[in-house]
């Protein structure tokens, strides 16, 4: 176990220094004068503070080399960056991902930042109350390229006090010429009952378990919500109407449309059955096949209905099930992958015809 005074590297993440204080599940860790709170788990001791203490007393004492406080580098002894060309392209996420996923009402929540690209982020981290007058800064700093950066533990008691979160960041690289990106700050909305709710942890491609995830920035685009001017829709109001009025007067005509809601259908096991004992794989997989056809023949006469089959990533061998049956026995209807944004990437929609 890692304590103080001992200079750690991260399990998961590139980076490390000098451990100066613990609290809780927590180590605050110095890095180039900057602490950074990072869970103990992840703290790999490379040298006890025992040892260090010896070498003070034997080794002599080396005046470091000045540093161009201008320029901006790396962390000591960091690998050298792997560049792609999908990574030229900024991906930004901001995760919650329960510890006790099964315990939701008592668990703690780690906050991750993930940059999944070229660019080194300078970035702020920030939440607020509706009912307060401004924002409280949670984590600032600099996350390296293709990194998965904790952020911190969100507890249940702090849930209630968090109605929006932002991040604001700017993007830029070391020592070599780049494009430049605009810098972007995001606010998102945050609904807390989805802390409670199982079904909100969705999959993800850059977590092994299920998180809460805000797109920051996807594909290069800011994921901003639309801001709506209540006065320039009462004016646009006004215009329509007067418009109207100078129409001249037709037969009113009577037009019925129908938009059938989307049709959620959860296919994982353990919502159809009770127990799965006794049930092999086999006997699994063809309960979740008949759920998917009973479904569907009740729904055939409905032209235009959506339908979402939410069957998780896993070994995708329930998704090619399903495609299979698609293709034979359902093969006039339409068939996409649902949301990435709604279910992530483990539900397929499809559109009766």
């Amino acid at each position: 176990m890692a304590q103080i005074g001992d200079i750690v590297r991260y399990l998961n993440s590139v980076g490390g220094g000098r451990i100066t204080r613990i609290e809780g599940n927590l180590a605050y860790v110095d890095e180039d004068g900057f602490e950074t709170p990072v869970l103990l788990r992840e703290c790999v001791v490379v040298e006890p503070a025992g040892r260090q203490q010896r070498k003070t007393a034997t080794a002599p004492v080396v005046a470091p080399a000045p540093q161009t406080p201008s320029k901006a580098a790396p962390a000591p002894n960091a690998p050298e960056i792997v560049e792609t060309a999908e990574g030229e392209v900024l991906n930004v996420v901001l995760a919650y991902e329960p510890q006790e996923i099964k315990h939701l009402t008592t668990t703690t929540f780690d906050t991750y930042l993930v940059n999944d690209s070229n660019y080194y982020l300078y970035f702020t981290y920030l939440t607020r109350s509706d009912e307060a007058q401004g924002w409280t800064t949670r984590y600032a700093g600099m996350v390296e390229p293709n990194i998965q950066l904790f952020l911190g533990e969100l507890t249940r008691d702090q849930l209630p006090l968090i109605d929006r979160v932002a991040v604001q960041y700017v993007a830029y690289k070391v020592d070599k010429e780049f494009k430049l990106k605009a810098p972007v700050a995001i606010e998102a909305r945050m609904d807390n009952t989805k802390f409670f709710k199982l079904h909100c942890f969705r999959e993800n491609v850059y977590f092994e378990k299920p998180v809460i995830a805000i797109d920051i920035v996807k594909d290069d685009i800011p994921q901003r919500a639309m801001v709506l001017d209540s006065s320039r829709i009462e004016e646009s109001m006004k215009q329509r109407r007067q418009k109207e009025a100078d129409l001249p007067k037709r037969k009113p005509v009577t037009k019925h449309t129908h938009r059938p809601e989307i049709i959620e259908v959860d296919l994982h096991i353990d919502q159809l059955v009770d127990s799965t004992k006794g049930l092999s794989a086999a006997d699994m997989l063809n309960l979740q096949v008949d759920e998917f056809r009973r479904v569907m023949d009740a729904n055939l006469k409905n032209k235009g209905q959506k339908i979402v089959f939410i069957h998780g990533k896993g070994e995708g061998v329930l998704r090619k099930a399903l495609l299979k049956e698609l293709a034979y026995r359902y093969k006039t209807h339409q068939v996409q992958d649902a949301s990435f944004r709604e279910y992530g990437y483990g539900a397929t929609q499809v559109t009766i015809r």
